[in-house]
């Protein structure tokens, strides 16, 4: 497969990832959006290991996704204990650090 073509692909879905995070107001699905952006990095890099033949784009990869994973545990974790509190997952009600 075409290494450029993997590389758009990467970027179109690190753009869709974006514009989630940027336009909606749930924090479940701009939790989403990052994960979408983190899986686009993840295709780069192996798009790009694999340009290269060497296994280090995969190895990162796999870092990356243990990044991911772990984000996902706290983010969900912080949305369950704001929306017990508040009782909405809107983002512009998440203004806890404002003192």
């Amino acid at each position: 497969m075409n290494v450029m073509f993997l590389v758009f692909v990467a970027l179109a879905l690190f753009a869709v990832g974006a514009l989630t995070v940027l336009l909606h107001r749930s924090a479940v699905i701009a939790l989403m959006g990052v994960e979408i952006m983190l899986n686009s990095c993840n295709i780069a890099l192996v798009a790009l290991g694999e340009a290269n033949t060497n296994m280090t784009g995969q190895v990162l990869a796999f870092f990356v996704m243990t990044v991911a994973a772990a984000e996902v545990v706290v983010g969900l974790a912080l949305i369950v204990s704001l929306f017990r509190s508040r009782r909405t997952t809107s983002l512009d009600d998440f203004n806890l650090l404002n003192g």
